[in-house]
Formats: C-alpha cells, sequence, structure tokens
C-alpha cells in the first residue's frame, strides 16, 4: 500500500511528533532489524531533513543512515516491498531541492565517507558516495592529485550529491563536469539488485542485455531509446556543453553514432589534453546516465573518479568593467588567452561582503567601487610564466578596445582571499536582512559564451520591467557562459510566488533561444523540472521519460525529479500562508526583523556541515549528525515558530535537546556568510525555555558564580585555601556531580588574593607619576579576578612597561556572559545597563576600555548592542573596548607601544578563543607576539570544546573531549615541548591543561616573559 504521507504545511500533533507514523511502523520495524546503521523515524528528525539549500520543504517518511552498501541495498528492498518512495541524500545542499520529498531518505554522509582506493599512474580514485569533495582532495593532495570539478560547496558537498547533480565549479572550462570525470560506478538499481556501471564498447550491449534481470532489461532498452530520437538529439539537443539538466543521453548517444559523425554531439574538443583526460564518447557508459540523474534512475554505493594533477602555481587578473553587460561581452575575448577560470563578481556581491569584517578583509582585489569584476585565473610552472601570461591578457585587452583597471595577483595566500569570496557568493548574497531574497529558480540558465551578454541584457531587462522585483544579483561562471542570476523576490507574499513562476518561464524560453539549458550546474531539482519540456522539447523530454520507467518502473526512485515533476511553486519552505509566532524577547532583534526573521536567515546551504577546517560547527564535527548543525537547530527553531510542528513542541525538552550542543562559539556569526548568529538565538531560546520549565540548579550556581565569588572573599577570604582543599575531595566531588558537574573536572582553584586588592595595595605604594602614553581602563573579569590574577599582573606590566597609566574599571560588574549563555539574559540586562553607564563616559573621551578575557570584553561589543537599555551609548562602549591584543596592535602601529623586548623570542604555538576568532580574527594575536620578537604558528585548530560552563557538565564532558581531539589537542601533544603555547581564553586553557597535559599561558604573560629586565 501508499504510505499516505502529511502535508509539509499541516500541524503534527505531539503524539506525532514524539513516535513512528503508523502508516510506516511496520517498515520502520524491519529496518530497525536489520540495519547496521541508525534509522529515525521520529518526528524531529523528519524535520530536520524536511529542507535542503533550496526553496522547499516537504517532510520525509524517515531516515536511514547506512553503515556500508548492505545496509543501503536492505533499505532499498524493505522500502520497495512497502511501496516508498527512497531518496539518497549527501550533504543536503542541494540548490534546487534535490534531496527533499516525501520518501524514505538514506543519508550516506556520516559513515559511508571513505577513500576506497587510490591509482596514481592512472590518476585514478575510487570512493563512496559521502566522502566530501574537500576531504577527498585532502587525501589526494599527498599524491599530488586532485579532482578537477570544483563546486563552491565542496566543503560539504558529497562526492555521491555532487556526481548526481553533474556538479562542476570555476575550473569547468578546464575539466568539465563530473561527467566528463567519472569512470564507473556500484549502484542499486530500483529493485535492490547491485549492478557496476562502466566504460563498454557498443558491440558487447546484446551480450549484457541477455544477462536478464533490470540490469539486462536496461542493457537492452536504452540503446533502443536513443536510436530512436538520434535525429533529435542532434537537432535539438541544447547546444552548450554546460549542462546539468536532463539526463545524459548526448553522451551515450555519441557512443551509438559512427565514428565519422560523434563530432555532432561532442563537446570534448573544448578539453587541452595537457590538463584534462575527459572519459571517452566511444564508449557505452551507463554511469554517464546515472551522473547528473539526482538519484531518480539508481542509487551510488561507491564511484570511481578520474583525477587531474594539482596545478603548480596560479595568479589572478582581477579585471574592473564599469558595465555589467560588458564584462559578459568581454569573455569571449579572455577566452582566447586560455585561462583556467574566469569568475564574475557583481557590485551587489561585493557590497554584501564589505558589510562583513570577515569578508572585508579579504576584499583588498577590488579599487574603487566597480560594477562588475573578472576573476580571471592562470596556471603555470613559475612566476615568470604566470606574469607572461597576464601580460598577455592586459595587451589583449587593450589591443580589443577594453580600459579596464586590472589587478594582478600573485601571492598565494591573497590568491585564497579572492577564491573565498568567490565560493561564499552564494550566501553572501543570502545573507541581505528583509523579506526580499535573492531566491534560486533561475539562478542557473547555461548558454555559450558568445550568447552571454545577450542573454543577460534579455533576462535583466525582463525582471526590471517588473514591478515587485526591486533588484538582481548577478555572480559566477562567466568563462563557461553560466551566469548565477538571482532577481530579489518575497517568497511570503502571493506576488513573489507568482513572480518566481512567471520569470521561470522567461528565463527557460531565452534558454531555448540561445541554445542553452536551464540548468548549468546546480541541477532540475523541484525549481527546474517542470521547465524541462520547454528546454527539450516534447520528443526528447517523452525519451526521458522512458528512461526514468526502463530505470525504475515504479517511480520509487526520488519521484518528482527532472521528469513528471510538480509546477516549481508547490512545496515551498515559505509562501502567502507562512505565518510564525512572537515571542516577547529579550534581545533587540530589531536588525533582523525580529527573532523569527533571524532565525530564517539560515537558507540550509550547510555550511556548518564543514569538516577539519574553521570553527562552525563544532558539535557537528564531532558528531557529524544533522541535528547539531547551526542548520538544523535553526530548522527546529523555525519550524515550531511557524507551527509546522506545534507551537507547543518549541518549549518541550525534545526541542532543547536540539539547542543543546550549540556551544555558543558564535563561528557561525562569522564563518556562515548568512551571518546567523546561533549563539543569540540560543540565549533568547533559553531564557523562554527555562520560563517555561524552570532553571536547572546547575545554570542557577554558574549565574551565581560572580556574587559567590565576591562574597568568599568579603566574608571569609581566610577559608579560601580550605574551599580549594574541599573542592576535590571525594565528597565535593559527589555533590557536584549531583548539580552535573563531572567528577573528572576540576573547579578553577581560587586565588590567595583577587586581583583588585593586589592592584589596590600596589597603587598606594607606587609613588610613580603619569605616564606618558596616557590612561587606560582595564576591564578584568571575574576568572581573572578570583582565580588567575597572575593574568592580570602581567597585563599591567606590559602596560606600563610601554608607558600607559592603567585603571581598574572601579565598581564593575561581570560582564553576563555565564548569564547570557546560560539562559538568564533577562537577569544580565542590570549588570548590561551598569556596565554601560559606568564604562560609556570613558569611550565617549577616547581613554580604552581593554578585556583580558576575550569572551567577556566582546560581549560589550557584541550582545551588550542587543541588550542595553541605552542602545547609543552602548554603540558608543563596544567602540572603545579592545582585546588586549587589538590595543597593542593598534598602539605598535600608532608607534606608541615601544618597550623594551629581550632578543631572539621563542617558539609560539597560538590557538585562537572562539569568540575572538569569530569577531576579530587571529590576526592581533599573532602581530601582537610577533611584536615581542616570537615565532608564531597558529594552530589550525577550531573549538577547543569547554566553551565555559559546557564542558564542566556531565552530559557534555564526551562530546567536549571530541570537539577538543578535532585538531587542538593533537596538535598540543605532538608539539615541541619547548615551545609556549598561548591560549588567550580561560575556558581553552583549562581544556588543554585537562585533556593534553600542557599548560597554556594567557597572551599577556608570553609578551610580559619577553620584557627585558
Amino acid at each position: 500500500m501508499k504510505v499516505a504521507l502529511t502535508s509539509p504545511r499541516s500541524g503534527l500533533t505531539r503524539t506525532e511528533m514524539r513516535t513512528i507514523p503508523h502508516e510506516v511502523q511496520d517498515l520502520a520495524a524491519e529496518l530497525q532489524r536489520v540495519i547496521d546503521g541508525e534509522v529515525r523515524f521520529d518526528g524531529y528528525t523528519r524535520m530536520l531533513y524536511s529542507t535542503d539549500a533550496s526553496l522547499y520543504q516537504i517532510q520525509p517518511v524517515g531516515v536511514v543512515i547506512p553503515k556500508h552498501a548492505d545496509d543501503a541495498q536492505a533499505a532499498l528492498e524493505l522500502a520497495r516491498r512497502h511501496q516508498v518512495p527512497v531518496l539518497p541524500r549527501g550533504g543536503g545542499s542541494s540548490l534546487a531541492g534535490q534531496t527533499v520529498g516525501a520518501a524514505l531518505v538514506l543519508d550516506f554522509s556520516k559513515y559511508m565517507d571513505q577513500l576506497i582506493t587510490v591509482d596514481v599512474e592512472s590518476r585514478t580514485a575510487t570512493a563512496q558516495p559521502g566522502i566530501t569533495v574537500a576531504r577527498l582532495n585532502g587525501l589526494l593532495a599527498r599524491h599530488g592529485l586532485m579532482l578537477g570539478p570544483d563546486p563552491a560547496s565542496a566543503d560539504r558537498a558529497t562526492i555521491g550529491g555532487s556526481v548526481a547533480n553533474n556538479a562542476t565549479g570555476s575550473h569547468s572550462i578546464l575539466y568539465g563536469m563530473m561527467a566528463d570525470n567519472v569512470l564507473e560506478m556500484s549502484v542499486l538499481l530500483a529493485d535492490g539488485s547491485r549492478a557496476h556501471f562502466g566504460p563498454l564498447d557498443p558491440g558487447d550491449l546484446p551480450a549484457k542485455a541477455r544477462t536478464g534481470g533490470l540490469e539486462g532489461r536496461i542493457y537492452d532498452t536504452i540503446p533502443l531509446i536513443l536510436q530512436g530520437v538520434m535525429e533529435e538529439l542532434v537537432e535539438r539537443w541544447p547546444k552548450h556543453w554546460r549542462r546539468a539538466s536532463g539526463y545524459n543521453l548526448d553522451r551515450l548517444a555519441a557512443s551509438l553514432l559512427p565514428p565519422d559523425q560523434r563530432a555532432r554531439l561532442s563537446f570534448d574538443s573544448r578539453f587541452r589534453p595537457e590538463v584534462c583526460n575527459p572519459t571517452r564518447i566511444d564508449r557505452f557508459n551507463l554511469a554517464q546516465l546515472v551522473t547528473g540523474s539526482e538519484g531518480t534512475l539508481a542509487i551510488m554505493t561507491d564511484v570511481t573518479l578520474q583525477l587531474v594533477p594539482r596545478p603548480r602555481r596560479t595568479a589572478l587578473a582581477v579585471v574592473h568593467f564599469q558595465h555589467l553587460l560588458d564584462a559578459c561581452a568581454a569573455i569571449p575575448d579572455i577566452l582566447e588567452t586560455e585561462p583556467s577560470a574566469s569568475e564574475l563578481l557583481d557590485k551587489q556581491l561585493m557590497d554584501l561582503a564589505r558589510a562583513q569584517p570577515e569578508w572585508a578583509k579579504k576584499l583588498h582585489f577590488v579599487e574603487g567601487d566597480p560594477p562588475a569584476v573578472l576573476l580571471t585565473e592562470y596556471y603555470g610552472e613559475d612566476e615568470r610564466e604566470l606574469v607572461q601570461k597576464l601580460e598577455r591578457l592586459e595587451g589583449l585587452l587593450y589591443a580589443r578596445g577594453w580600459r579596464s583597471t586590472v589587478v594582478r595577483i600573485l601571492d598565494p595566500a591573497r590568491i585564497a582571499d579572492v577564491w573565498s569570496v568567490r565560493k561564499a557568493g552564494l550566501n553572501l548574497l543570502m545573507s541581505r536582512r528583509g523579506p526580499y531574497k535573492p531566491v534560486p529558480g533561475i539562478e542557473d540558465v547555461s548558454v555559450p559564451p558568445e550568447r552571454l551578454a545577450d542573454y543577460l541584457g534579455e533576462i535583466l531587462a525582463f525582471c526590471r520591467q517588473q514591478e515587485d522585483i526591486p533588484d538582481v544579483a548577478v555572480y559566477a561562471h562567466a568563462s563557461a557562459g553560466c551566469l548565477h542570476v538571482r532577481p530579489l523576490i518575497n517568497p511570503k507574499s502571493a506576488q513573489g510566488v507568482e513572480m518566481l513562476a512567471r520569470v521561470g518561464r522567461r528565463a527557460a524560453e531565452l534558454a531555448v533561444q540561445y541554445h542553452g539549458a536551464m540548468s548549468g550546474e546546480h541541477g532540475d531539482g523541484l525549481a527546474r523540472s517542470a521547465y524541462n519540456p520547454t528546454i527539450f522539447g516534447p520528443t526528447l523530454y517523452a525519451a526521458l521519460q522512458e528512461v526514468k520507467r526502463t530505470f525504475d518502473p515504479d517511480n520509487l526512485l526520488n519521484p518528482g525529479k527532472i521528469v513528471d515533476a510538480p509546477p516549481p511553486t508547490e512545496h515551498l519552505r515559505f509562501g502567502p500562508e507562512y505565518r510564525t509566532i512572537s515571542l516577547d524577547t529579550v534581545f533587540d532583534w530589531g536588525a533582523d526583523g525580529g527573532y523569527a526573521p533571524a532565525i530564517e536567515m539560515c537558507n540550509g546551504a550547510g555550511v556548518c556541515r564543514k569538516l577539519g577546517a574553521g570553527t562552525m560547527c563544532p558539535s557537528y564535527m564531532a558528531t557529524k549528525d544533522e541535528r547539531d548543525t547551526t542548520r538544523g537547530r535553526a530548522n527546529a527553531l523555525r519550524n515550531a515558530l511557524a507551527g509546522r510542528i506545534p507551537h507547543e513542541e518549541l518549549f518541550t525538552p525534545e526541542m532543547k535537546g536540539v539547542m543543546d550542543l550549540c556551544l555558543g562559539c558564535k563561528a557561525c556569526k562569522s564563518e556562515c556568510p548568512s551571518a546567523v548568529d546561533m549563539a543569540r538565538i540560543k540565549a533568547e531560546y533559553l531564557v523562554h525555555y527555562h520560563r517555561h520549565n524552570g532553571l536547572p540548579l546547575f545554570n542557577r550556581l554558574m549565574g551565581w558564580l560572580p556574587t559567590l565569588n565576591a562574597l568568599l572573599y568579603r566574608l571569609a577570604p581566610g577559608l579560601v585555601p580550605a574551599v580549594n582543599w574541599s573542592l576535590r575531595t571525594p565528597p565535593a566531588k559527589a555533590a557536584l556531580a549531583r548539580i552535573g558537574i563531572h567528577p573528572q573536572r576540576d573547579l578553577p582553584a581560587y586565588a590567595p588574593q583577587t586581583f583588585e586588592r593586589w592592584f589596590h595595595q600596589r597603587a598606594r605604594s607606587d609613588g610613580s607619576g603619569q605616564r606618558p602614553n596616557g590612561p587606560v581602563i582595564l576591564f578584568h573579569d571575574t576568572w581573572v579576578n578570583y582565580n588567575e590574577p597572575h593574568i592580570g599582573q602581567a597585563m599591567v606590566r606590559v602596560l606600563e612597561a610601554a608607558g600607559y597609566q592603567v585603571y581598574l574599571a572601579a565598581g564593575r560588574k561581570c560582564c553576563g556572559r555565564p548569564l547570557i549563555t546560560g539562559g538568564q539574559a533577562d537577569k544580565a540586562r542590570p549588570w548590561v545597563d551598569h556596565n554601560v553607564a559606568l564604562l560609556a563616559p570613558y569611550a565617549q573621551q577616547g581613554i580604552p576600555i581593554i578585556g583580558v578575557e576575550p569572551s567577556c570584553i566582546l560581549t560589550l561589543r557584541d550582545e551588550y548592542l542587543a541588550l542595553a537599555s541605552d542602545s547609543q551609548r552602548a554603540q558608543v562602549l563596544a567602540q572603545g573596548a579592545f582585546t588586549f591584543e587589538e590595543f597593542v596592535v593598534r598602539e605598535v602601529e600608532a608607534g606608541r607601544f615601544k618597550p623594551m623586548w629581550r632578543s631572539g623570542g621563542a617558539r609560539v604555538l597560538l590557538h585562537g578563543h572562539c569568540h575572538q576568532k569569530a569577531l576579530v580574527g587571529n590576526e592581533a594575536s599573532v602581530a601582537a607576539l610577533q611584536a615581542a620578537g616570537y615565532q608564531v604558528e597558529v594552530i589550525p585548530s577550531g573549538c577547543c570544546g569547554m566553551a565555559g560552563d559546557f564542558g564542566y557538565e556531565t552530559e557534555h564532558y564526551e562530546i567536549s573531549r571530541r570537539i577538543g581531539e578535532d585538531r587542538l589537542l593533537p596538535a598540543v601533544r605532538q608539539a615541541d615541548p619547548e615551545a609556549l603555547i598561548v591560549a588567550s581564553g580561560t575556558s581553552c586553557r583549562h581544556q588543554i591543561e585537562h585533556f593534553a597535559g600542557r599548560q597554556p599561558v594567557h597572551l599577556a604573560e608570553a609578551l610580559a616573559a619577553a620584557l627585558a629586565d
């Protein structure tokens, strides 16, 4: 029987959210018995897998996370028996809705993610579908090889998804599309049988057809389909090679033509043989047909890929243009110089990059405010060859009448900055606040490069004639004729939904007019499949349908994609009926348009799923579980606020469980190009959760800590040694365990004397006069005051040695960070207002306010802006507050910071605090240490895993360790014993000491140690 699936817009009862749907209970039970991996049919998991990076949302039946091919085969066989569709999925970064559907989802990204073999001599590799493109390339780098296609989402896009999408990237003019690089694959067919597809001589097809079963029927039928439409293929098939629409009939048909006619369907002449050896078109290879089929024909369990040598050197010419269409018109000229890529950025994208500090500092390659630039890249053996190629480009442009600024870039680090901005382009565009979004739909039309300017001119003119499209964004692969054109549309309005369809129809008409395709790399999915009858015409579209029926007679493999698709305006994530409830929020969410819009800024691109790089998202890096991504948390909250799961679910333990492993690291605020600040979103959520469910004792204790510390030193300072001893005794450990502190964790010991007391006693005995560089205010946090006064003392020593008069922020209160992260942001507001009133006048006078603990001083620059009652004074304070290293570097650059340093600084390994990396970067820390003569190496670490009180909690202890073990702790253990480990974060130092056995120091201690006596 067919499963009656719930509409994505209807609500689910609490019981339905917590139990397996009745109609698939038998399927779930059978899967549970035979699957070695994970079987998840609960409501929260189904909701988390109901979206991808597209506009669409459909609730799946359930999710299976297979550990091996046998799991995938068993899941497919059982689903077929129950007549339940099956949908293979990787990273869920699809932009067209390929990976959402009313089906049993097979998520290959958690376990089936291994590189199986590498043959260096033949330049091939076989991998499982769940490995990401970036991780595969990282493993291949040791052999000097890589996969040619480089999708912008490579850090989270899996090989399986990239093959299923026929993905490519910026270098497609060299390496083609995935279909040009796929050699063989092992697959599961729709009946559950296994097959292996690879290159065959056309003469061997009759023998393959006689093998019987579904595989035999496929080999018997597909050649007949192709022969029946051969003339139509030659005449009507899109003439541009950059195509991800439909099935790859042209690639198989070419092998069936006589050799002298194959060129009629071949585009191999575009490849330069010294760079790429594309797959042969004289062989009949069903792997070529499965590539780009979006999981509708078969399910891959491994794939063999052609590899290419890694380039030795690259250079960039950033060509500036005064008109967007001029940049497109120049592409045919630029292609004459044989670049490896030429990518377009428009003004809108560059402006959005300038608005985010993390990206603005990487925009050094743009001079002035041009409407468009082309990032044109060349490969070469050495700098001399690269310079010659850049000179040839400039000479040709000048000879052809182009007069523009050309910025040459040969430094690898600066080139990496350029490509990081380009690859973040989509999500930077999606960072626009407000109801109008640069939505996908027509963004993937691909036409021959010589027609690119004509196509772009017509589609821009059409969009600008529409009253409900305020602007259009344009970027991407100009050299391949594939521009991502994104009109700004309000997807929550009826007019916006109608506009989505209207623009799509016009784009499809223009694609046919200019001999292109509706998709050049992102695929058809739900966004574009409905236009395939227009793109291919009735005869060829009927052939596509027949191919689908041949492979999948019961229409159970990812139905509704490529053929027989619903209109692109169905199953929308948003729409005119979309509504959210309002909360009486603690933070000011005005800049985002409200709490719900702040959550909705997550567009599903899944940058939070990257592994082994950056910091976001530390819990996902440890668990590889979708619910532990920033995307998963945003999805859960958005669906509850919108009533797609019952509103009463918003404050249940299940919902809190989705939020639980957010460490508040703030990496998403900078590493997510849409700047989704999940740390603040969670802090807001926890306030309301605790109002509904009560505040746990652990949270109360963490919030009381600054007050309890003050009481201890005020009422019984003589008991400090006894308190320190008692906290480490078994009875105390047992008591602390009952409130949630892991027994293997030691709470920070109290110092014999507070930092404040030391400072004031010293001030009374110090008869020196004013120092030449003037006053600074030291914002001493709770930890430095009560637990680590030696760090404050080191900071005072350094500042005074450099000629500054140090004053404490007398009367200051705790910054409020423990309250904010612990779900008590409402209780932190009085402290916030007190500190703003106290410190803003100093900032107003230009007196710097310097922090010791990065998270504390950065709270003044971040959360205070959304919590303070007086937002204007909070802004003044934020502008005058600095981390210690920021202040040092600012003053060094101004020529004022000149203490006497020892010569011959030691080697330093630096671990940056998460908030510091997210909000200001590591650069100041490196520069400050270098100013003192140290040789600095930055540990390429993510989050340490401690995150304030997170790592102390019993339920988080193991995940805290796993997060640290990702990169940080192994790097510390392997470090030279003589090297100094520097970590300015209190939590970071405790985590490193606890798990790696090394004692790090604060940056201020390192600088103090470098002072000349």
